[in-house]
């Protein structure tokens, strides 16, 4: 049975994905997560600042998790490219492209601060560093492993974004034809 810290967390973190920072409240994520109001405030006591910090790092938990799972058999980088972008587009279609990156919806549609640029930093970099790890696993040179993680990054924001626009998760399952 998961902790209603974390069930709080993950249940904001679907509907800031949805709506953004600003379109959701704090009564819609209590009524998601089916717990009273004392506990929001007991676990985030900043309310929905920390709220938002915490299911962005859930989420930054679970696409490092996708991350491995695509990489740890793939064989070479390019397959585990194909690999983890066919899972992205499997979760896309699964909220019917109804959502935005599970970290920058929560934190580029939030508040203007330090707090959460840093953590939006912090996890990028996290996710560009595991799949730079990969890359080098596969035979590329540090340099080349930075680059092809930047890139595979960079492109896979834009391509999500293309995705919703079309309403068409195959935009995302082209991208490694695009970057390898």
């Amino acid at each position: 049975m998961m902790d209603t810290r974390t069930k709080l967390a993950i249940e904001a973190g679907f509907l800031f994905q949805q709506k953004g920072y600003h379109g959701v409240g704090i009564s819609e994520v209590l009524e998601r997560a089916g717990v009273p109001k004392g506990s929001l405030y007991h676990h985030f006591p900043n309310g929905k600042a920390d709220l938002a910090l915490a299911a962005a790092e859930i989420a930054a938990t679970e696409v490092l998790r996708i991350i491995d799972a695509s990489f740890d058999q793939a064989g070479n980088y390019a397959n585990g490219v194909t690999t983890f972008c066919y899972k992205l587009a499997k979760y896309f279609d699964i909220h019917e492209g109804k959502i935005g990156c599970p970290v920058s919806a929560t934190l580029l549609g939030g508040p203007d601060n330090a707090a959460f640029r840093d953590a939006l930093s912090g996890i990028f970099a996290r996710w560009m560093g595991r799949i730079a790890d990969y890359a080098m696993q596969f035979g590329q040179s540090q340099q080349e492993a930075e680059q092809s993680a930047k890139r595979l990054f960079l492109s896979l924001e834009g391509s999500w974004t293309l995705a919703r626009a079309r309403g068409d998760s195959n935009v995302i399952r082209q991208l490694p034809g695009l970057v390898c």
